[in-house]
């Protein structure tokens, strides 16, 4: 139960720093829909979609009633449709009937249109993917991810260098504006089943048949925590992130019990990541900054991180049974008003951030590239990233964003949620030998644990 004290100290958070549930992502299983014709398989999606997730925001806006708690987003996220749409080949057609129920049901964003291949690919595969990037491009809420690594299988280089020629693609398709098309694709090594987040939210095949998954955010919580302690030691800032992350994982169980009860769906997973918006005072670079750096990207940066992703895991965990998805800290540079502002001082730089991927909830996010950067470098950059999750057996992530037509100094805009970014360098020397060979990169030895 929570108590009148907790109530009042989560209306003083609502009110004063920015906490709210970012997402209510209801987590949907498609395999009933799957049909050999392409038609009716995007007929029974779109009917399903509409049918089970129907009152999802009428719902959002209720508890938002009830409880006085900000709910930014209303989500789907589906079974991969690289498995729905197997038998018809109509992977195109079932893009859009997602498209289209996201629009009836009135939602923001619908994840699944992804792909499982971190080990190999069918021809099926192979096909789902090079349509992803007419899919992000003719429709509007679709978001699609694609897995191609894990610690138990190591790395698919074959889909790593496809993955760079889609974010290639989908850059081009969506030149006209700033390439946006990027910011819904998201490729993972490790991804997990039940992330309430996008662009990378799917409904795993581990999943129940209809799920409530909820995705809280606090960062100008936790950094206002941080400011009663200035001459704390890191001890003590450990214990105060814990107590806090404990207080807004308490508010997203709330909101995810309710959810479930009103929509008749299984309660899956409360995601405590700290998810960070172009808002002044809710930037998850600003808490680092109050722990006692003078700017992100600083040495330091990266043992920082690490205390705060480790005291949030901490602090959730004893408030929920049902911790899962991500939690923990996101870096995406376009999308935290600090992290902007590192990156176009030059404290902050790709490097840097990759270093910072090693210890945080996901990896590579939201960073605007030159648009001429080529696809090899890309998927250089997202091996780089793999081989960090693989190793540590932990999920990362890249979402890069290849701005058709700017350079670095130009920014781009994505407006809303997504933000803005400056235009960040990629180191140009070739790795296209390397990426060209193909292959995979077997499993580290610790990845055999049976």
């Amino acid at each position: 139960m929570i108590n009148r004290n907790e109530i009042m100290e989560t209306v003083r958070m609502i009110r004063e720093h920015h906490l709210d549930i970012r997402t209510i992502t209801m987590g949907l299983t498609l395999f009933d829909c799957i049909s050999d014709d392409g038609g009716r398989t995007a007929e029974k999606v779109y009917e399903k979609i509409v049918r089970e997730a129907g009152g999802l925001c009428a719902t959002g806006e209720k508890i938002s009633a009830m409880y006085g708690i900000p709910i930014v987003n209303k989500r789907v996220s589906v079974t991969p449709i690289s498995l729905i749409g197997a038998s018809s080949g109509a992977y195109l057609e079932i893009a859009r009937a997602m498209d289209a129920a996201a629009r009836e049901i009135g939602i923001d964003f619908i994840g699944g249109y992804s792909a499982t291949v971190q080990k190999g690919a069918t021809a099926g595969e192979i096909e789902f993917l090079r349509s992803i990037p007419e899919a992000l491009s003719s429709t509007d809420k679709v978001c699609s991810s694609v897995n191609v690594a894990s610690t138990r299988a190591g790395i698919n280089m074959d889909a790593v260098r496809l993955c760079g020629e889609i974010v290639k693609e989908t850059a081009y398709l969506t030149r006209d504006a700033d390439s946006i098309g990027c910011a819904k694709f998201v490729v993972f090594a490790n991804a997990v089943e039940d992330n309430p987040f996008m662009a990378g939210a799917f409904n795993g095949t581990g999943e129940a048949d209809k799920v409530i998954n909820v995705g809280v955010s606090g960062p100008g919580v936790v950094k206002t925590a941080l400011e009663t302690i200035p001459d704390g030691d890191l001890t003590e800032v450990s214990e105060t992130i814990k107590k806090t992350a404990f207080k807004i994982t308490r508010v997203g169980q709330l909101v995810a019990r309710t959810a479930s009860e009103i929509l008749g769906a299984k309660f899956g997973i409360v995601d405590l990541s700290l998810a960070p918006t172009p808002q002044i005072g809710d930037s998850v670079a600003h808490i680092l900054e109050e722990i006692g750096l003078e700017q992100v990207g600083a040495h330091g940066t990266t043992a920082a991180l690490a205390l705060l992703n480790d005291a949030v895991k901490k602090g959730g965990i004893m408030a929920s049974s049902h911790v899962g998805g991500l939690s923990g800290a996101f870096i995406p540079v376009s999308e935290d008003a600090g992290m902007i502002a590192a990156a176009e001082s030059g404290a902050l730089t790709v490097n840097k951030l990759e270093a910072m991927t090693a210890v945080c909830s996901v990896g590579l996010d939201m960073i605007a590239v030159p648009g001429d950067t080529p696809a090899e470098v890309i998927s250089a950059v997202i091996a780089d990233e793999a081989a960090i999750g693989v190793v540590n057996n932990k999920t990362t992530a890249v979402r890069l964003i290849p701005v058709y037509g700017k350079k670095e100094g130009d920014v781009a805009v994505f407006g809303g949620l997504l933000g803005s970014a400056p235009i960040m360098p990629l180191s140009r020397i070739s790795p296209v030998k390397f990426i060209r060979r193909g292959g995979r990169i077997a499993a580290p030895v610790h990845g055999n644990k049976n």
